[in-house]
C-alpha cells in the first residue's frame, strides 16, 4: 500500500465514508488505476499537416540548471511544445465550429471524470487501416452493453498503439495520404447530436481519420464534436486493459488560459472486484 494512500486512510475522521471506501479499494487492489497516456518526449509521434498548413513544434526540453552554477541544488527545464502533441485533449475552441465555446481552462472539471465505454475495432482495423466507425458499429455495441451513458467517454480501441515505436508507422503516410482509422461522417454527426457523451478518445494521432481532410465536411469529428461542446482525446494506450464498460476515466489537462488543447495525463480506474462487463448505459437505455 502506497505511503500517500496509507496516510489518507489513517485520517479516516477527515474523509467521508464514500472517499474512505474508494481509498480502501485502491489500497486493496479492488480498484486499479491504469495509465492511458503515451509518455511525452521528442520522439512522441505528432500530427504532420501537408503544405501550405503550418505544424506545431514538437515537444522538447531545454535545460536551465542541473545541480550546477545556474542552480546548484536543483535541476529544472523549460518545456517547448505545441498544445496538441502526444496524448492531449481538444477543447471546443480548437475548431471553427466551436470558436465561441470553452478554451481548455474553462472545461468544467466535472466533465473530466466519467464512465468509459470501450468499443473494440481491432479486427476491422487490422484488415483496413482506413476503417471508419459506423452508426451500425455503435448500435451493435449498445445492443450488448446498453445505450451510451450521459457523460461517458467513447474510447475506440483499434490496436494502433502497437505502432507507437515508429512515427512513420503511427502516421501511416504514403503517396496517397495518411492512413489511420477514424469515424464516418454520418456517425460523427450522430454521436455528437444523438448521444449525450462527453467526448471521443482514440489511439491514433488525431480524433479524425488520416484521410478525413477529404471528407465532407472535412475532419467531421472535430467539426461535429467540438461544435457540440464535446471533446477529443488522442494517442491513448492500454485500452486493451479496460473492460467494455464499467471503468472510470480521469482526464487531467493543463488549464491553459486561452488554450485550444493541452497535453494530458489520462487515467482509468477499473473495478477488479466487479463482473467483467458492467453496462454503464443501462440506466439510460
Amino acid at each position: 500500500m502506497g505511503t500517500t494512500t496509507s496516510a489518507y486512510l489513517r485520517e479516516d475522521l477527515m474523509a467521508t465514508p464514500t472517499i474512505s471506501a474508494f481509498l480502501t479499494a485502491l489500497s486493496s487492489g479492488d480498484l486499479e488505476v491504469i495509465d492511458l497516456t503515451t509518455p511525452l518526449s521528442p520522439d512522441t509521434p505528432a500530427l504532420r499537416l501537408p503544405e501550405p498548413f503550418v505544424n506545431l513544434i514538437d515537444f522538447s526540453l531545454e535545460e536551465v540548471s542541473a545541480y550546477n552554477e545556474p542552480g546548484p541544488f536543483w535541476r529544472h527545464n523549460n518545456i517547448h511544445t505545441g498544445e496538441h502533441i502526444g496524448t492531449h485533449i481538444d477543447a471546443p475552441v480548437h475548431w471553427i465550429t466551436g470558436r465561441d465555446g470553452d478554451d481548455v481552462s474553462q472545461i468544467p472539471v466535472s466533465r473530466l471524470i466519467g464512465p468509459a465505454a470501450v468499443l473494440d475495432l481491432t479486427e476491422k482495423v487490422a484488415g483496413d487501416p482506413d476503417y471508419l466507425l459506423t452508426i451500425a458499429d455503435v448500435e451493435e455495441w449498445e445492443s450488448t452493453f446498453g445505450r451510451l451513458a450521459a457523460g461517458a467517454w467513447l474510447l475506440l480501441r483499434t490496436g494502433w498503439e502497437s505502432r507507437g515505436h515508429s512515427q512513420d508507422a503511427f502516421l501511416g503516410i504514403d503517396d496517397t495520404g495518411s492512413h489511420t482509422p477514424g469515424v464516418a461522417v454520418d456517425c460523427a454527426e450522430w454521436l455528437a447530436g444523438e448521444r449525450d457523451i462527453t467526448g471521443l478518445g482514440v489511439e491514433t494521432v488525431g480524433v479524425d481519420a488520416g484521410l478525413a481532410g477529404g471528407f465532407d465536411p472535412a475532419f467531421p469529428v472535430h467539426n461535429y464534436f467540438l461544435g457540440n461542446d464535446k471533446y477529443g482525446l488522442t494517442s491513448l494506450r492500454n485500452l486493451g486493459r479496460l473492460p467494455a464498460t464499467g471503468a472510470m476515466i480521469v482526464v487531467s489537462p493543463l488549464p491553459i488560459v486561452g488554450g485550444t488543447g493541452s497535453p494530458s495525463r489520462v487515467l482509468a480506474v477499473v473495478d477488479n472486484a466487479a463482473p467483467e462487463e458492467i453496462g454503464v448505459g443501462q440506466a439510460g437505455a
